[in-house]
């Protein structure tokens, strides 16, 4: 366990669905939670329209699923520890817009979708809604997604413009006083495939006999950025069973024993893994050479 190093540090981060943030950022808010920061999870939809693994949930409606999902959230956050977690404009104010795949097997936004559907949502209103919770939050970090989601989930990319606006919005003095004083963001991250490490996981699962695509292989260059532009790795090693605990407990998205959810513990457990970042605006970390450790690294913290 980490010592505390300061309780000024605030970090919030931005996710589509619940699940988003067990897979992708759960040793990053165990980690700083450890530390003493304060730390402030938002979700933008209830995630709906996820798949369902459980034979006996078949039957839920998408609202039914919505409704079981914030169950799973908030067990995931009593273990991580985050007694932070806001939905986007309340709970069920925005819908999961579902994702479709195109002829080449990527990430696209479905014909249809609820008229609610966060795709659909009005970029000044569902901004403003995060401007209103990071100028009473005031976060130093800010952590989102890529602008291609990451993968090309509408949700995905909907959280990053979302956040992206909200960032430069909040820090208006002319823009609405109503909704706080002006907050200045110092640093936004996008969190993304550690390319080298997730290449090493996959050569690992062939080794084992885990096939993960079986129409294909896989370019390895594929699984994610240039590690050149990563500029932050927070290692998962200390927080590992945190987060397979979070994990597992969406049992409604999640089934640990697919080959899938094998590699990604593969690449868990190999040295030197951890959730990592790009930089996506604000102030570059002091060493552009060697990825830092430290996600506030460079930055004056004030209360």
């Amino acid at each position: 366990m980490l010592a505390p190093v300061t309780n000024d540090r605030r970090l919030l981060l931005v996710h589509a669905h619940p699940d988003d943030e067990s897979s992708q950022t759960a040793a990053t808010m165990a980690r700083y939670l450890a530390e003493g920061a304060k730390v402030t999870l938002v979700t933008c939809t209830l995630g709906e329209l996820g798949e369902i693994l459980v034979p006996e949930w078949a039957h839920f409606t998408p609202a039914e699923l919505g409704q079981h999902r914030i169950g799973e959230i908030d067990a995931a956050m009593g273990i991580i520890g985050v007694d932070d977690h806001i939905f986007l404009g309340g709970a069920g104010r925005y819908h999961d817009s579902g994702m479709t795949t195109d002829e080449k097997g990527r990430a696209a936004v479905p014909d249809e979708m609820p008229d609610n559907a966060f795709w659909k949502a009005d970029l000044l209103e569902a901004a403003n809604l995060l401007v209103e919770i990071i100028r009473d939050r005031r976060p130093q970090v800010v952590i989102t997604y890529d602008p291609h989601g990451n993968y090309g989930h509408p949700d995905h990319i909907q959280a990053h413009r979302v956040t992206m606006y909200a960032t430069l919005l909040a820090a208006s003095p002319s823009h609405r006083p109503d909704l706080g004083d002006p907050w200045q963001i110092s640093r936004v991250l996008w969190n993304t495939h550690n390319t080298t490490r997730w290449a090493e996981a996959y050569e690992i699962a062939r080794e084992r006999g885990i096939e993960l695509w079986p129409d294909g292989e896989r370019d390895t260059d594929s699984f994610g950025p240039d590690p050149s532009k990563f500029v932050a790795v927070i290692e998962t090693g200390p927080w590992l069973e945190v987060c397979r605990k979070a994990l597992a407990n969406y049992r409604s998205q999640v089934d640990t024993t697919h080959p899938f959810w094998q590699f990604f513990q593969i690449m868990q457990e190999l040295p030197g893994s951890g959730e990592t970042y790009l930089l996506g605006y604000g102030l570059p970390f002091p060493d552009s050479e060697v990825p830092s450790t430290d996600l506030f690294e460079g930055i004056a913290v004030s209360a």
